[in-house]
């Protein structure tokens, strides 16, 4: 049988384009070799919040004294946290596949590997279990890889772990250093404080999470130390002995070294497209999600862009639109791709920086607010005070980005996304009418 659309990888975009292409009436054929839903869904996002989740129940009740509750003989399960996790995975999987059973959807569990193009490169050819299968329109979802450093003692170290052994372990180790004070470094790193475990981070930046806004990183850099993380930056690791982690000339010792220092785009299986165009060792793309090679795409983390799940379903909404012919064609908003950290507290943005502006010459004004002029932040987040920051166009007032750090910023920024995508101007805003009482307030107090 030959398809509309072959996919390889079953995460975020190629689960989105094959639910998308097949209900407008194509046959689609999707290959994932392990099990739907990707990184994201088995051994990233949802699993990592699942236990941040019970984490944070735990700590709110062994800190519940602030709120006049008081709770004795507090303890927490790890056996049953896995567990729950572990469940939910599985709902979600199981909700992927019926969303996907239909009569034009076809989906293929194993390793699909690309054939030399057919009829002159018109069409593709793909093998998978033994079998051949043809389609007018290849789509590369393979997602990607954590990124091994070269740091000397690092392979067939028993005590080093990767995001995804850290989250199948069935017990907490005793300590943990963490290699990599990036989003995953962090997120892991309150997982780990929260139940209990000594953690030290270690990140060669001169910040942890260097991407986002320093004034806002500063505000959680300041309050993990005083809670007790051990956070070195700056530092670079030079060898690793078992848990014994060499760093700046100094040594470091725990039960294990969680190494999380970012991932790759993964290109296995795709031997045969030897001329696709790389960047950064990623696949390019144009503004449609379209490779250098005819009726070829790429959607996900395998493009380089920005790793997120939401970034890649919104890729390949754009990639089956251009397939179809949709009129108007759509784009891609890369300057309003929301993102969060999901540390306590978390910490969401949207847009550009102050120093990201300043670095193009955009003359920009810089708005602040603590984010206690939200009564609903006051009344939940007692000792907090939280940042909400602005960045304002000086020429025509639009509002470029929006960085906030308290609880539960993840849940407005969408928000704060859709005046950075549609260009609104601080007037424009101002004119939205925001319910009371909630956090999301402070993005009208701002203005």
């Amino acid at each position: 049988m030959k398809y509309f659309l072959a996919i390889i990888g079953g995460g975020p975009a190629g689960y989105t384009a094959a639910e998308r292409a097949s209900k407008a009436g194509k046959d689609v054929v999707l290959f994932e070799q392990n099990a739907l839903g990707g990184t994201c869904l088995n051994v990233g996002c949802i699993p990592t919040k699942s236990l941040l989740y019970g984490a944070k129940q735990y700590y709110n009740a062994t800190h519940a004294a602030k709120y006049g509750v008081t709770a004795e003989n507090v303890v927490f399960d790890y056996a049953a946290m896995q567990k729950r996790k572990t469940i939910v995975v599985r709902k979600l999987v199981a909700g992927i596949k019926a969303r996907l059973n239909n009569e034009h959807c076809t989906v293929v569990n194993g390793a699909a590997s690309v054939l030399p193009p057919l009829r002159g490169g018109a069409e593709w050819g793909l093998e998978c279990n033994g079998e051949t299968y043809e389609a007018e329109n290849l789509m590369i979802c393979t997602g990607s890889t954590n990124f091994v450093p070269p740091i000397p003692g690092i392979k067939d170290n028993p005590a080093v772990w990767d995001s995804t052994d850290a989250l199948a372990a069935a017990e907490l180790p005793k300590s943990i250093i963490i290699v990599g004070g990036g989003v995953i470094g962090m997120e892991f790193a309150t997982l780990y404080h929260e139940l209990g475990v000594p953690v030290t981070v270690i990140e060669a930046m001169p910040t942890i999470l260097p991407n986002l806004d320093p004034e806002v990183v500063q505000i959680l850099l300041e309050k993990y130390k005083k809670a007790g993380i051990n956070i070195l930056t700056s530092t670079k690791v030079e060898s690793l002995d078992d848990g014994k982690v060499t760093a700046n000339g100094e040594v470091y010792e725990a039960e294990k070294v969680l190494v999380s220092v970012g991932r790759r785009a993964n290109l296995q299986g795709l031997e045969a497209l030897s001329d696709i165009e790389l960047e950064r060792g990623a696949i390019k793309i144009d503004d449609f999600c379209k490779t250098n090679l005819p009726n070829v795409y790429a959607c996900g983390d395998v493009t380089g862009k920005i790793m997120l799940a939401h970034v890649a379903s919104r890729q390949a909404e754009v990639a089956v639109g251009r397939m179809l012919k949709e009129i108007p064609l759509q784009r891609i908003a890369y300057n309003a791709i929301p993102s969060v950290v999901y540390t306590n507290p978390e910490i969401a943005s949207v847009g550009i920086t102050e120093a990201q502006a300043e670095s193009m010459s955009i003359p920009v004004e810089v708005r602040k607010l603590p984010m206690t002029f939200s009564g609903r932040f006051m009344a939940e987040n007692e000792g907090e005070t939280g940042l909400c920051k602005m960045i304002v166009d000086a020429k025509n007032h639009s509002i470029l980005g929006i960085h906030c750090i308290g609880n539960p910023c993840s849940e407005f920024i969408a928000a704060a996304s859709f005046a950075v995508r549609n260009g609104y101007t601080v007037p424009e805003m101002q004119q939205v009418v925001f319910p009371h009482p909630t956090v999301s307030e402070i993005l009208h107090e701002i203005l």
